[in-house]
């Protein structure tokens, strides 16, 4: 018996070394400790050590894998896996079957990737009708697609659909408020079962009324136990009188959830923000959400960031989002992606439209705020559509402040806007120190470490010195080559590498087009994945594939 734990172990240990996840030596840390144990009498320890093996196997295989979009709960974007080099696109698939032929003011949603390299593919396939593909991410072959009821709520750009990744489960939005739930995504086959925050009862009785005015309106966040997080709209009557808001479902499939207006205390909140993710604090106790009043107001929503107990959905604290120039409140755009960013210090960082517009050039602000919203820290200058990537400072060789992390975001200066000239950029920013404003010098906002202006002159503007506009809404994050994946739009994927600060690499994915931003995701083996023209490029070396992760 002895002689067959051990071989289960010896098999178990390579099939973690043949995921290619052990580079800390943990394995090998591990078998030396169980050889230990199973020299002991007590059998309970061998077990133990078994079982410890697995779940780190289990946690090593989540952080390579890209969960949800901006990579996991706190939205970091910062890849546990080295990204490949961006010399050859090893495969693309569309993820719109009829793209606009001009403009596309479509925010197509995030690619996902598993542990095992599967990529999971939001796809739009009519004018509000959507389906999840999976591909293999080593070759592209689709091995399976599921079709979701789920409609894009109305929003001047068209939302994405936000899916995500958890215990070996795809959680998909669908119709009525429900969220599809593809078992074993790897494979070919699976189970397809469907939640229902407010009931499966419920919706049973009245499927047709909840079909038609309940709908989900975020992509999906879920913390490392399992619990999914989302906003809802109601349009209509419900037999339980349903209200906007937002929804927690439970591991074992209780829903619970509570309205805007009651969440916020504020009657005239009625709903999540338009495509607001939600985040959660590194503990996982804390819940952000962006609410707002729908557009009451000319220009945009009006509305707070909300810090709730994340078990209870009970309010812990709210701030109001305020113009940090103006005083004024702060326009929550619907045709935003901006979702609640968390540093590994708690801050949250929350991007909105200035007021009024367009008195800093569209660019919006970066709110910042203490991790239980009591204190606003300094803002930095632009927050439009942009979703913030956590860099540590390490990844900085140039950085000399004091701070653990920095901030990577778009820091376009849109030509013929207010004072635009069109020198769009991407920025490094320090959360804990201060600058004048580039465009409002009486505010202090975030200082900039370093910046990349875009490469591409950008002629149609008629401005000297204009470039392309940075077309990128998360970016995702490498620290293992210290740089940063960007999209422009001019049509190619960057990598801005952080040590010589230059644009170190580069690949034309299309001739380029103006489109609504886009994410860059890494997956599992390195490949780096971006979206141009409604088309998902799958970029990486010429060489075998190969992945390095931490």
């Amino acid at each position: 018996m002895p002689d067959k734990k051990q071989d289960l172990i010896e098999q178990q240990l390579q099939d973690l070394n043949n995921d290619g996840v052990d580079h800390r030596g943990f394995l090998k840390n591990m078998k030396h400790s169980i050889k230990i144990a199973q020299s002991q009498p007590i059998s309970s320890i061998l077990w133990m050590a078994i079982c410890a093996a697995t779940l780190s196997l289990n946690a090593a295989a989540q952080a390579a894998a890209w969960l949800m979009p901006s990579h996991d709960e706190q939205h970091s974007a910062l890849s546990a896996v080295q990204s490949q080099p961006l010399d050859a696109i090893h495969w693309h698939v569309p993820v719109d079957l009829h793209p606009p032929k001009k403009e596309i003011l479509i925010h197509y949603g995030s690619p996902l990737v598993t542990a095992a390299n599967t990529v999971i593919v939001p796809v739009k396939t009519g004018s509000n009708s959507f389906r999840v593909e999976a591909h293999s991410g080593a070759t592209g072959d689709l091995l399976w697609m599921q079709d979701t009821g789920w409609q894009a709520p109305q929003a001047t750009f068209v939302p994405g659909l936000g899916p995500s990744l958890a215990n070996n489960s795809l959680f998909v939005p669908d119709v009525a408020g429900g969220v599809l739930v593809r078992s074993t995504p790897d494979q070919a086959m699976g189970t397809v079962t469907r939640l229902y925050f407010y009931g499966a009862n419920n919706f049973q009785k009245n499927p047709s009324v909840y079909s038609q005015n309940v709908q989900i309106n975020t992509p999906l966040s879920i913390d490392v136990n399992g619990n999914i997080y989302f906003g809802f709209l109601v349009l209509g009557p419900t037999p339980i009188n349903l209200q906007s808001g937002l929804a927690r479902i439970a591991p074992d499939g209780t829903g619970t959830w509570v309205s805007a207006a009651a969440a916020s205390g504020d009657p005239q909140i009625t709903q999540v923000a338009i495509s607001c993710a939600p985040a959660l604090s590194p503990d996982g106790s804390l819940l952000y959400v962006a609410m707002d009043n729908a557009s009451l107001v000319a220009n945009g929503s009006v509305g707070y960031l909300l810090a709730l107990n994340s078990t209870t959905l009970a309010l812990v604290n709210r701030v109001l989002l305020t113009d940090p120039s103006s005083g004024l409140d702060a326009f929550l755009y619907d045709g935003t992606s901006a979702t609640p960013a968390v540093g590994s210090d708690g801050d949250v960082y929350f991007g909105v439209l200035e007021n009024p517009l367009p008195n800093h050039n569209n660019r919006g602000w970066l709110l910042h705020f203490s991790s239980d919203l009591s204190q606003a820290k300094i803002p930095g200058s632009f927050g439009w559509d942009d979703t913030p990537s956590i860099v540590p400072a390490s990844l900085v060789p140039s950085y000399t402040g004091k701070s653990s992390y920095l901030l990577m975001t778009k820091y376009n200066n849109y030509a013929g806007i207010g004072t635009g000239d069109g020198k769009n950029r991407i920025a490094i920013l320090d959360p804990n120190a201060t600058e004048n404003d580039p465009i409002i010098p009486s505010v202090l906002v975030m200082n900039e470490v370093i910046t990349i202006l875009g490469p591409t002159p950008d002629k149609k503007s008629g401005i000297p010195g204009a470039v392309k506009e940075w077309c990128i809404n998360t970016a995702a994050v490498d620290p293992f080559t210290k740089s940063i994946l960007a999209n422009s739009e001019d049509g190619k994927l960057y990598r801005w590498n952080l040590t010589s600060n230059k644009l170190a690499q580069k690949i034309r994915l299309t001739t380029g087009i103006s489109e609504a931003y886009t994410p860059t995701a890494i997956g599992s083996d390195g490949s780096v994945y971006a979206i141009n023209h409604a088309i998902l490029d799958a970029v990486g070396t010429t060489a075998p594939n190969h992945a390095s992760q931490p």
